[in-house]
């Protein structure tokens, strides 16, 4: 239940927005889309302002299962290297068709691009960007076997805008064109090419 302490004010949302150090303390907010709370002086993006819930202490955002801000620490609480990378790929597993930089990744995580890189790649053993394509190239596949989809409307569907780099990145990974992939797997499958 939202009490009065808990409801964003315009005094917090100024507060927020302009990075006021001087209400670090006094309030914590955690962003709901991204699931991770902050002090008031975090200097990361500025929030949508309906995603956003107030609350008084850290342990009351960590009850309400938000993480901690790996860049404003707030409370001086740390998140262990291994779920900020979790986060990350959870992240990208579920927006693996946006547009997704390392720098917007780093915005969203609340670290820099040079951290997030290398520590992305000390958990996972491969890259962020390497990662993306790893994750967009397989949903690729699954799209190719079981839908009628032309393979530009799956290039667009998984995030590679460009259809002729889709399908070179694709026949690297395969070792067959995305229109060859399909006929393989179709006639696998029993079916009519």
């Amino acid at each position: 239940m939202e009490t009065d302490r808990n409801i964003l004010t315009d005094e917090r949302w100024s507060a927020i927005i302009h990075n006021d150090a001087s209400y670090d303390g006094a309030f914590y907010y955690a962003v709901k889309t991204t699931g991770i709370f902050c002090r008031p002086s975090c200097k990361s993006r500025v929030p949508n302002k309906e995603n956003v819930l107030v609350f008084d202490t850290a342990d009351a955002a960590l009850e309400r299962h938000f993480r901690p801000c790996k860049r404003c620490r707030p409370n001086g609480l740390r998140l262990p290297d291994e779920e900020w990378i979790a986060q990350i790929t959870e992240y990208i597993d579920r927006h693996y068709h946006e547009s997704l930089t390392l720098s917007v990744l780093a915005e969203m995580c609340h670290g820099s691009p040079y951290h997030l890189q290398r520590t992305f790649k000390k958990i996972r053993g491969i890259s962020p960007i390497a990662y993306i394509q790893k994750i967009r190239l397989s949903k690729a596949e699954h799209l190719l076997k079981h839908t009628d989809m032309t393979v530009m409307e799956i290039a667009l569907t998984v995030g590679i805008p460009n259809t002729a780099h889709f399908a070179t990145l694709f026949k690297k990974r395969t070792g067959s064109s995305p229109t060859e992939y399909r006929k393989t797997a179709k006639m696998g499958q029993g079916g009519s090419i």
